[in-house]
C-alpha cells in the first residue's frame, strides 16, 4: 500500500503543476501531480489556494475556466502592462498562423503549405519541428504534416475535433466572410 504524502507536499506539488505548465489543467492532471488519488482533496486545495493567491497577489491569480480546468495567470487588467516586459513569443506569429493550418487541416503536404502560406512556410515549418509542435512523413519527394502529440499537450488540446470546431468559430467571429480574392490576399500574411 502506498503511503499518503504529507499535506505541506501535497500542496507544493499542485503549486509547482500549475506554476510550471503555462497552460490550463484539467483537474485529473492536478489529482495525478498532487501525488494523491483523491479529486476531493486536490480541489479543496487548490481552492484554498485560489484564496491564499487573491489575498497574497494583486497581478497573477489562479483561476477555474469554463470548461472546469485550473490556470495561474496574470490577471488580464495588467496584460497591456506587461506587454512591453515580456519576451518574444515562444512561436512568431506568422509560423503560429502556419501552425494553426496545419492543426485545421491536417495531414496537409507542403505543396498545400506552399499554396497557402508562401514560400517562408519552410522556414515557419522547421522552427515549428525544431520546437516538436509539427512533424512529417515523407512520401516520395512530398511531405506530410501533423501535429504533434508535445503541440496537444502544450496548448491544452484534449480533442483534435473539438479544437476545429473552435477555430471556425473564432475565425469566423474575428474575419467575417469575405471574397475569395480578398481572402487569399490576406492568408499569406
Amino acid at each position: 500500500m502506498r503511503q499518503s504524502l504529507p499535506e505541506d507536499e501535497v500542496i507544493a506539488r499542485i503549486e509547482a503543476a500549475l506554476y510550471s505548465a503555462g497552460r490550463p489543467l484539467a483537474v485529473d492532471e492536478l489529482v495525478r501531480a498532487s501525488g494523491t488519488n483523491s479529486k476531493e482533496k486536490t480541489l479543496r486545495i487548490v481552492a484554498e489556494l485560489m484564496r491564499k493567491t487573491k489575498a497574497t497577489f494583486k497581478a497573477i491569480e489562479i483561476v477555474q475556466l469554463e470548461d472546469g480546468s485550473y490556470v495561474f495567470q496574470l490577471k488580464p487588467a495588467y496584460a497591456p502592462l506587461i506587454r512591453r516586459f515580456a519576451q518574444h513569443p515562444l512561436v512568431p506569429a506568422a509560423a503560429l498562423k502556419t501552425l494553426t493550418y496545419i492543426a485545421y487541416e491536417q495531414p496537409v503536404t507542403s505543396k498545400r503549405l506552399v499554396q497557402i502560406r508562401g514560400s517562408q512556410v519552410y522556414q515557419h515549418v522547421k522552427e515549428l519541428e525544431q520546437m516538436q509542435f509539427v512533424e512529417h512523413e515523407s512520401l516520395g519527394r512530398l511531405k506530410v504534416y501533423r501535429t504533434t502529440k508535445k503541440f496537444q499537450e502544450y496548448f491544452g488540446i484534449t480533442d483534435l475535433g473539438s479544437m476545429k470546431s473552435k477555430l471556425v468559430a473564432e475565425t469566423n467571429k474575428e474575419n467575417p466572410p469575405h471574397t475569395e480574392q480578398a481572402a487569399a490576399g490576406l492568408e499569406k500574411s
